[in-house]
């Protein structure tokens, strides 16, 4: 672990940087939105635009850091996250907003791509299991501090936007400042959706359902909460608990779908997450009622918590379940392909679930997230009605943050990826092959020169 720190420690920080300012300038916008009065629908519409921006920089990126290298890349992309946030304080319009989000997705997916293949690069399969804990901890625990800094100023003033790009500028300097060479860089594919719903049907529309429900419930939770007059330490509470309890959860659920066939825990988990998220539902309407009749706050936080226990752990179980019908190799590309699927789930997700919010009210927030658990579990009981579970002893849960991009996936010590030869070895190869053939160019022309003589006529 010590090894893993020294080595990477500034990976990690200047990750640490990135996740908190994505999770603050997530929170701020859609409280901003919120006191700047724009209606539910520009709302969800304008926070769509990070997925947007998620999933074209995803299918782009590979190739533009093959071409500039990851150090380019990391600066121009964090630079461009670093200015879009200040836009956002001087140009307040739901379009623009929306075009801006699509930029910040467009960045965030490109950093987290280059991080983590930069992770890679640094971890072999004895310790990738540790590399990748380290990387949850550091993602899930800086989105959940990230939300406190909303108490550093009025969502009103533009101090806060600041201090948003502040943060992601100084993830840059750790990252820029490492004197490790930057990996060679490899393109993954994932499975065509074809090929992944034969693989399993499962995974591809629980995990596209699952980027409908993940988006909506990151993006439009503070707008929620700020709807109902939380007050902005409220909102910031409630954000942390989501995101805390979420990541401390992975682990037991992920024991559990170890033990058990992965769709009962799957379809155990999202009507407990539909069930709890109505009593979330219910909790939030008793706060406002004459007094006397008025419940706690304190178990609408219950709620929301038990909620994240168990939603969050989802994404994890759905990519090992999927991997119970293959073999290890194909286990990067699968998980690639239901990124894939995660993320067209996710454009629709904030957008379609504020115009359920302006249709019935803000409480529309959680009976959207209920019906699509809801439709989650319902297909996986139809789905073990059709096919036997399989027992596969290459796959196993591990716990992946759902910001994970497919050079991420190898970080699964699952996968065991066929380690790249060393650089050492490779030069020398290439330069003996390189001697080798100024050798036979030298033998031929002395051949032809008539200075070679011919060792049978000798031997005769």
């Amino acid at each position: 672990m010590d090894k893993i720190l020294k080595n990477s420690w500034a990976l990690f920080l200047g990750m640490s940087f990135i996740a908190l300012s994505y999770a603050f300038q997530g929170s701020l916008l859609g409280v901003r939105a919120v006191q700047e009065q724009f209606s539910l629908t520009s709302t969800g519409f304008m926070m769509s635009g990070y997925f947007v921006g998620y999933f074209i920089g995803a299918k782009t990126i590979p190739n533009i850091i093959g071409t500039v290298g990851h150090i380019r890349a990391f600066a121009a992309f964090a630079s461009i996250a670093s200015a879009s946030v200040l836009v956002h304080s001087i140009l307040i319009n739901p379009f623009t907003w929306f075009i801006l989000r699509v930029v910040t997705g467009i960045s965030m997916v490109s950093l987290y791509t280059i991080a983590e293949s930069w992770l890679n690069d640094r971890s072999s399969n004895k310790n990738r299991g540790s590399v990748l804990s380290i990387y949850m901890i550091v993602i899930y625990g800086s989105m959940a501090f990230g939300m406190f800094f909303l108490n550093f100023s009025s969502p009103e003033n533009f101090e806060p936007f600041i201090l948003v790009s502040l943060l992601m500028s100084l993830s840059l300097i750790p990252i820029l400042l490492t004197k490790r060479k930057a990996p060679t860089f490899k393109k993954i594919t994932g499975m065509s959706l074809k090929e992944l719903y034969r693989t399993s049907p499962m995974g591809v529309v629980s995990s596209f359902f699952y980027g409908v429900i993940q988006a909506a419930l990151f993006t439009l939770l503070a707008v929620y909460a700020a709807s109902m007059n939380f007050s902005i330490f409220e909102i910031s509470l409630v954000t942390f608990l989501l995101a805390i309890s979420g990541a401390l959860s992975q682990w037991p659920i992920g024991k559990l779908s170890d033990i058990f066939d992965r769709r009962l825990v799957i379809i155990y988990s999202t009507f407990a997450a539909a069930l709890f998220s109505l009593f979330a539902m219910f909790s939030s309407g008793q706060m406002y009622l004459p007094e006397g009749l008025a419940t706690t706050k304190i178990w609408f936080y219950i709620f929301i918590v038990l909620f994240s226990v168990a939603s969050l752990p989802m994404f994890a179980v759905i990519i090992a379940h999927t991997n119970d019908f293959l073999t290890k190799e194909k286990f990067v590309v699968a998980g690639a392909g239901l990124q894939f699927t995660f993320g067209l789930g996710a454009m629709s997700g904030p957008f379609a679930c504020s115009l359920f919010m302006d249709f019935v009210g803000p409480n529309g927030f959680f009976i959207y997230l209920s019906v699509f658990h809801v439709l989650i579990g319902v297909f996986g009981i139809y789905r073990m009605n059709v096919r036997s579970t399989k027992q596969n002893p290459d796959s196993q849960f591990t716990p992946l943050p759902e910001s994970i991009t497919p050079l991420g996936m190898e970080l699964n010590p699952v996968t065991e990826a066929i380690p790249e030869p060393p650089r050492k070895f490779d030069e020398f190869r290439k330069s003996l092959e390189r001697r080798l053939r100024e050798m036979n160019v030298f033998v031929n022309l002395k051949k032809e020169s008539g200075t070679v003589e011919n060792p049978t006529s000798e031997s005769k």
